[in-house]
């Protein structure tokens, strides 16, 4: 909101500059975005009279003028406006002036002397308009300086304003906040009612009752529709952002700025019947103000005549009922419309509606009489002529906002702000914000203004005393905290240590948006009834993911569109399985993606030079980040990965993620030259860790033996180092397998596998017979487990 200082200062007499004024709104929750002079500065431009015109002797295009500037002497010169004309007055440059890049200097144009310039509104800064002189009015006092009569030294302050201050949209709403933080009289002019000269009147009905708190409308007769509306007027609405249109529509514009209460006029001749404030009814339409033909919903509050709909209240009015030049009664109409019914409708239309925009916010309820009388003023003045008559106002209520005292304790107010404030002061700051305080012992029954919607409870107005009282002053003290570390269990596994974990197996985390497009839930999930977003931001982020491999593919193709070729990403992020709160509907992951070349390029990689990232490779960094864990892998069939190259990870016996290479449907879908390798990991599976406990390291000699058997093909290496853990064999400290051979000369259908057996003894060195019984017992195990026989 813009808000001009100079018409400010009519309401509240600071004395403030303009830094210190920017500086006490903001402090005051009124954030002052910018300063803006209304007018670059220049000086030395005067009110002029042209009073004859003579063509250049030397050039077509230009004008020799005799000006009248109030200097007491006639004025040459010369001029090359195309709209110059003998009597009209228009602003002077002096000799002497200094405009926007340009000092104005006696000079010869074209061989005549010219002594000042006539000026364009763009040549004053004023605009980009330059066509011509600017044309001032016909009783402009000539000789005036040009600032003072247009007001151009006038500043005028942009506001962010709070959704939760509607009460601050208005000039009036902007001096009452100002008043009560500097303490300065708020002069706000009493606006007397005006004498009823007519009986003309509408009737008025409310069906809605609670949508529509109150409802007044007046009769003005014979108007002048096609008056001008006067320049003061006009540049107070220009400045604030408003359009001058028509005086009748103007007068509703300026009220609505002044006073923050928006009203409509309606030509009362295009009106049938009395007026009735309803829900729009099924298949109803309207044409609007703006030309845009709409159907009304049955959420839509309308102000309907006999014939139908007129206007969307709080929102628009009805292109048939407009006033035009033509008019000559209008109905004026002033309401309290309530803010949940107004809420949402101009995104629903797709208008923009400075009505709503306030009405939405909360309109004072008891505001809509005097802006009716302070319009029936304006309109008297502007558009008034002989004949014209007032009606009375008719008023019809409805569900009015009830305003109940609320509990204030000064105590409580001086807890929450660390410091004490005196109950007198705080009294005084309630008042000076126009509440009702009434003292009860320890306790002060405070009821908020009828303008102030966001005062509801205690902690309302303990901010209040805060923001009137200076948020500076609340002293800056340290806290103080009693409390004490709380035991961490050494086997406890933060995600800080997790995240750094997966960098220093090289990973770059990455961070993604938990809403996702439905297509990933599809391809990624094979999930065809996702959990999708109430109100989502766009229709790429309309449902809640249930991994994280869409959003790590999708750096992916980022990364690769940008020249890179190897990659290590992860993620740390919740997935969300179900419409709940729980820890299992909604867990979190750690993901991860491994994508081109093992190893960073460099000039000692050796035989590993080129090597690709595997599934086993993966594996490995899957296993280095669970280490302390018990944890196995099994074959498992995901739907966004390799059926043949994808594994479950299982972490202490239950199931905590999987392992795989992304499927060729989707790497083909993705555009990617070849299959990433992606993980994901249940966190709480990964939240407490076995501690490692101290173990005497033998002295004794391990001795090894290497075997390699027989068994069938569909035999999994993990059955076979299972069944070997199962047996717990003593003495026996490694049993890996370290080669597989698959050929003819072991048959169809088998394969050897070649195991490395490592053996030693706390208190002795084992000896070849007792190694070859260990060895034995091994055998044993393996061939009654899966029929593996010794492989010659």
């Amino acid at each position: 909101m813009k808000v001009s200082v100079n018409w400010l200062k009519e309401f509240v007499d600071t004395r403030m500059s303009i830094d210190a004024l920017a500086h006490t709104l903001t402090m005051a929750g009124l954030e002052v975005e910018e300063v803006s002079p209304v007018a670059a500065s220049f000086d030395h431009v005067v009110i002029s009279e042209i009073k004859t015109i003579a063509p250049h002797p030397n050039a077509d295009k230009l004008r020799v003028c005799e000006v009248d500037a109030g200097t007491g002497h006639l004025l040459q010169i010369v001029c090359g406006a195309p709209n110059v004309t003998p009597g009209m007055r228009v602003p002077c440059a002096l000799v002497g002036a200094r405009l926007p890049g340009l000092v104005i200097k006696s000079a010869l144009l074209r061989g005549i002397e010219s002594n000042g310039m006539l000026c364009s509104a763009r040549e004053l800064g004023l605009s980009e308009e330059h066509s011509g002189l600017l044309t001032l009015p016909n009783d402009a006092p000539v000789g005036q300086d040009i600032r003072i009569f247009l007001d151009l030294d006038d500043v005028y302050l942009t506001l962010k304003m709070t959704p939760n201050r509607g009460d601050c949209l208005s000039m009036i709403g902007v001096a009452r906040d100002l008043a009560a933080v500097t303490g300065v009289e708020l002069n706000v002019p009493v606006i007397s009612p005006t004498s009823i000269t007519s009986s003309v009147s509408r009737s008025v009905a409310i069906s809605a009752m609670k949508a529509c708190g109150r409802y007044s409308g007046r009769v003005l007769t014979g108007v002048d529709a096609g008056a001008m509306t006067p320049d003061w007027m006009k540049r107070r609405l220009e400045r604030a952002g408003f359009r001058s249109v028509a005086p009748l529509i103007d007068i509703t514009n300026y009220v609505n700025l002044e006073r923050g209460q928006p009203m409509h006029a309606f030509d009362q001749d295009s009106l049938k019947g009395g007026i009735d404030v309803r829900f729009a009814k099924s298949g109803e339409e309207l044409n609007l103000l703006n030309a845009q033909h709409v159907a009304l919903q049955e959420n839509m509050l309308v102000i309907c005549d006999a014939n139908g709909p007129v206007a969307i209240a709080g929102v628009m009015g009805g292109l048939e009922s407009m006033v035009t030049e033509a008019t000559e009664s209008v109905f004026f109409e002033s309401a309290y419309f309530d803010p949940d019914t107004i809420r949402g409708k101009t995104r629903t239309l797709a208008v923009n509606s400075d009505a709503a925009y306030r009405f939405e916010r909360g309109v004072d309820p008891e505001g809509a009489r005097n802006a009716l009388e302070r319009a029936t003023q304006l309109a008297l003045e502007i558009c008034g002529r002989p004949g014209t008559a007032t009606g009375p106002i008719t008023t019809v209520h409805g569900d009015l906002p009830v305003r109940s005292a609320i509990k204030v304790r000064p105590s409580r107010v001086t807890h929450l702000l660390g410091m004490d404030v005196p109950r007198a002061e705080m009294i005084a700051i309630l008042k000076r914000l126009h509440c009702e305080v009434l003292e009860n012992g320890e306790f002060l029954n405070v009821i908020a203004p009828s303008f102030r919607f966001d005062l509801k409870m205690e902690e309302d107005f303990v901010e209040e005393v805060a923001r009137i009282n200076g948020y500076d002053k609340v002293p800056a003290k340290p806290p103080k905290s009693s409390l004490r570390m709380l035991p961490v269990s050494e086997g406890t596994r933060s995600r800080a240590s997790l995240r750094r974990a997966m960098v220093d197996l090289g990973y770059q985390e990455v961070i993604n948006y938990s809403f996702v497009p439905p297509e990933w839930e599809l391809d990624f999930a094979g999930n065809t009834t996702p959990l999708r977003v109430a109100n989502p931001i766009s229709s790429q982020m309309s449902v809640m993911r249930t991994n994280l491999i869409g959003g790590l593919t999708a750096s992916l193709k980022h990364n690769l569109n940008r020249g890179e070729s190897r990659l290590k990403l992860f993620e740390v992020g919740r997935c969300f399985l179900h419409d709940t709160a729980s820890l299992d509907a909604q867990p979190e992951m750690l993901g991860g993606l491994v994508y081109g070349a093992r190893f960073p390029e460099q000039w000692g990689e050796g035989g590993q030079k080129g090597q690709m990232a595997d599934f086993f490779s993966v594996k490995g960094d899957v296993e280095t980040l669970l280490q302390g864990f018990e944890t196995r892998f099994e074959s498992y069939t995901h739907f966004a990965l390799h059926p043949g190259r994808s594994a479950s990870i299982f972490v202490a016996g239950k199931r905590a993620g999987m392992l795989g290479e992304l499927h060729p449907k989707w790497q083909q879908k993705l555009g990617l030259p070849m299959a990433p390798f992606i993980f994901e990991l249940n966190l709480v599976a990964m939240s407490t860790m076995t501690v490692p406990s101290y173990k005497p390291h033998s002295k004794m000699q391990i001795l090894r033996r290497d075997i390699a058997i027989l068994i069938n093909d569909n035999v999994k290496m993990q059955c076979l180092i299972d069944a070997f853990k199962g047996a717990k064999l003593a003495s026996i400290v490694d049993f890996s397998p370290f080669d597989i051979y698959r050929g003819e000369s072991i048959g169809t259908g088998k394969k050897s596998v070649a195991f490395r057996i490592l053996m030693q003894d706390t208190d002795r060195t084992l000896v070849d017979s007792e190694a070859d019984k260990k060895v034995s017992e091994v055998l044993e195990v393996l061939s009654k487990e899966f029929g593996a026989t010794l492989r010659k």
